[in-house]
Protein backbone atom coordinates (compact mmCIF):
# COMPACT_ATOMS: atom_id res chain seq x y z
CA UNK A 1 0.00 0.00 0.00
CA UNK A 2 1.02 3.21 -0.77
CA UNK A 3 2.64 5.78 1.91
CA UNK A 4 1.60 9.58 0.65
CA UNK A 5 3.55 13.05 2.26
CA UNK A 6 2.97 16.42 0.71
CA UNK A 7 4.29 16.07 -1.68
CA UNK A 8 5.57 12.20 -2.65
CA UNK A 9 3.91 9.56 -3.22
CA UNK A 10 6.32 6.70 -1.60
CA UNK A 11 5.28 2.90 -2.94
CA UNK A 12 7.67 -0.05 -3.53
CA UNK A 13 9.62 -1.06 -6.94
CA UNK A 14 8.54 -2.17 -10.22
CA UNK A 15 10.06 -3.19 -13.17
CA UNK A 16 9.16 -0.51 -15.18
CA UNK A 17 10.65 1.74 -12.71
CA UNK A 18 14.44 0.88 -13.51
CA UNK A 19 14.70 3.52 -16.34
CA UNK A 20 13.74 6.86 -14.48
CA UNK A 21 15.78 5.07 -11.10
CA UNK A 22 18.75 4.88 -13.74
CA UNK A 23 18.61 8.51 -15.22
CA UNK A 24 19.51 9.13 -11.06
CA UNK A 25 21.39 6.16 -9.76
CA UNK A 26 23.85 5.97 -13.24
CA UNK A 27 24.80 9.83 -12.99
CA UNK A 28 28.33 9.78 -11.18
CA UNK A 29 28.72 13.35 -10.38
CA UNK A 30 25.24 13.51 -8.70
CA UNK A 31 25.54 9.97 -6.92
CA UNK A 32 29.01 10.94 -5.55
CA UNK A 33 28.28 10.68 -1.83
CA UNK A 34 27.03 7.22 -2.21
CA UNK A 35 26.14 3.92 -4.76
CA UNK A 36 26.06 4.61 -8.31
CA UNK A 37 25.96 2.28 -10.97
CA UNK A 38 27.52 2.11 -14.62
CA UNK A 39 24.39 -0.12 -16.29
CA UNK A 40 20.30 -0.13 -16.30
CA UNK A 41 21.03 -4.10 -15.53
CA UNK A 42 23.09 -3.06 -12.45
CA UNK A 43 20.39 -0.54 -11.61
CA UNK A 44 17.80 -3.18 -11.76
CA UNK A 45 19.94 -5.72 -9.39
CA UNK A 46 20.55 -3.16 -6.49
CA UNK A 47 16.65 -2.50 -6.69
CA UNK A 48 15.61 -5.84 -6.74
CA UNK A 49 17.87 -6.83 -4.04
CA UNK A 50 16.37 -4.45 -1.56
CA UNK A 51 12.77 -5.07 -2.76
CA UNK A 52 13.39 -8.70 -2.34
CA UNK A 53 13.53 -7.90 1.97
CA UNK A 54 10.25 -6.74 1.47
CA UNK A 55 8.75 -9.86 1.84
CA UNK A 56 10.52 -11.34 5.24
CA UNK A 57 11.56 -7.74 6.85
CA UNK A 58 7.94 -6.17 6.47
CA UNK A 59 9.68 -3.36 4.60
CA UNK A 60 11.76 -1.92 1.82
CA UNK A 61 13.10 1.30 0.31
CA UNK A 62 10.24 2.70 -1.99
CA UNK A 63 10.14 4.28 -5.01
CA UNK A 64 9.66 8.23 -4.11
CA UNK A 65 6.78 9.40 -7.01
CA UNK A 66 6.22 13.48 -7.16
CA UNK A 67 2.36 13.99 -6.99
CA UNK A 68 2.54 16.74 -9.25
CA UNK A 69 4.60 15.07 -12.35
CA UNK A 70 3.26 11.66 -11.24
CA UNK A 71 7.09 10.69 -12.23
CA UNK A 72 9.67 8.61 -10.37
CA UNK A 73 11.79 10.88 -9.16
CA UNK A 74 14.25 8.99 -6.05
CA UNK A 75 14.21 5.83 -4.18
CA UNK A 76 14.73 5.63 -0.32
CA UNK A 77 13.54 5.04 2.81
CA UNK A 78 13.64 2.51 5.81
CA UNK A 79 15.95 -0.88 4.79
CA UNK A 80 18.20 -3.25 5.85
CA UNK A 81 21.30 -3.19 3.52
CA UNK A 82 21.37 -6.40 1.72
CA UNK A 83 25.20 -6.50 1.38
CA UNK A 84 25.52 -5.51 4.72
CA UNK A 85 22.43 -6.74 7.33
CA UNK A 86 24.77 -6.45 9.94
CA UNK A 87 24.18 -2.83 10.24
CA UNK A 88 20.43 -3.28 11.02
CA UNK A 89 17.76 -1.27 10.15
CA UNK A 90 18.86 1.93 8.30
CA UNK A 91 17.40 4.79 6.07
CA UNK A 92 19.18 5.24 2.64
CA UNK A 93 18.15 7.19 -0.30
CA UNK A 94 18.75 9.21 -3.62
CA UNK A 95 16.46 12.19 -5.02
CA UNK A 96 16.57 13.32 -8.75
CA UNK A 97 19.01 16.26 -9.39
CA UNK A 98 16.32 18.42 -10.37
CA UNK A 99 13.86 17.65 -7.08
CA UNK A 100 16.80 18.15 -4.24
CA UNK A 101 16.62 21.34 -1.99
CA UNK A 102 12.77 20.97 -1.86
CA UNK A 103 12.72 19.23 1.77
CA UNK A 104 11.77 15.98 0.16
CA UNK A 105 14.46 14.00 1.62
CA UNK A 106 12.70 15.14 4.96
CA UNK A 107 9.53 14.55 4.06
CA UNK A 108 11.04 10.71 2.89
CA UNK A 109 12.68 10.48 6.20
CA UNK A 110 10.11 11.57 8.70
CA UNK A 111 7.51 9.07 7.04
CA UNK A 112 10.29 5.90 7.33
CA UNK A 113 10.74 6.63 10.86
CA UNK A 114 7.17 6.89 11.75
CA UNK A 115 6.73 3.76 10.03
CA UNK A 116 9.50 2.38 11.87
CA UNK A 117 9.04 3.25 15.31
CA UNK A 118 4.68 3.91 15.68
CA UNK A 119 4.11 0.56 13.21
CA UNK A 120 6.82 -1.57 12.88
CA UNK A 121 8.10 -0.55 16.56
CA UNK A 122 11.49 -0.84 15.46
CA UNK A 123 14.18 0.16 18.88
CA UNK A 124 16.28 2.24 16.68
CA UNK A 125 17.45 3.10 12.87
CA UNK A 126 20.62 4.04 11.45
CA UNK A 127 21.88 6.28 8.59
CA UNK A 128 25.53 6.50 6.44
CA UNK A 129 26.49 9.05 5.12
CA UNK A 130 29.87 10.93 3.98
CA UNK A 131 31.50 13.72 6.41
CA UNK A 132 31.01 15.94 3.32
CA UNK A 133 27.60 15.51 2.87
CA UNK A 134 26.49 18.60 4.79
CA UNK A 135 22.81 18.39 2.96
CA UNK A 136 21.96 14.96 4.35
CA UNK A 137 23.53 15.51 7.51
CA UNK A 138 21.13 18.67 8.27
CA UNK A 139 18.43 16.29 6.94
CA UNK A 140 18.98 13.51 9.50
CA UNK A 141 19.72 15.61 12.52
CA UNK A 142 15.82 17.97 11.68
CA UNK A 143 14.47 14.39 12.39
CA UNK A 144 16.08 13.41 15.27
CA UNK A 145 19.42 11.61 14.62
CA UNK A 146 21.85 12.26 16.49
CA UNK A 147 25.94 11.35 15.52
CA UNK A 148 27.84 8.32 17.11
CA UNK A 149 30.85 8.20 15.23
CA UNK A 150 32.62 8.32 11.84
CA UNK A 151 32.91 4.63 10.54
CA UNK A 152 36.42 4.03 8.96
CA UNK A 153 35.26 0.38 6.61
CA UNK A 154 32.00 2.50 5.68
CA UNK A 155 34.01 5.95 5.03
CA UNK A 156 31.18 7.49 6.56
CA UNK A 157 29.26 9.25 9.66
CA UNK A 158 27.23 6.81 11.17
CA UNK A 159 24.07 8.08 13.00
CA UNK A 160 21.55 6.94 14.81
CA UNK A 161 17.96 7.73 15.91
CA UNK A 162 15.52 5.73 18.92
CA UNK A 163 11.89 6.30 19.24
CA UNK A 164 12.60 9.26 21.77
CA UNK A 165 15.00 10.65 20.05
CA UNK A 166 12.34 10.69 17.11
CA UNK A 167 9.41 12.15 19.34
CA UNK A 168 11.63 15.09 20.45
CA UNK A 169 12.01 15.96 16.61
CA UNK A 170 8.27 15.78 15.83
CA UNK A 171 7.69 18.41 18.61
CA UNK A 172 10.42 21.01 16.48
CA UNK A 173 12.98 23.62 17.97
CA UNK A 174 12.48 24.69 21.63
CA UNK A 175 11.94 28.42 22.07
CA UNK A 176 14.81 29.30 23.95
CA UNK A 177 13.46 32.89 24.46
Amino acid sequence: MPVETNHLILRPYQESDAPALFEIQGNREHMKFTHWVTTLDECRAWMQAYEASRQHLGFAPWVLVHRVSQKPIGWGGLNVDPAAPEWGPEVAYFIHPGFTGLGLATELVAASLRIGFSEIRLSSIAAFTRPENRASARVLTKCGFEFVRYESRLERDHYRVTPELWSIAQKGPRNTA
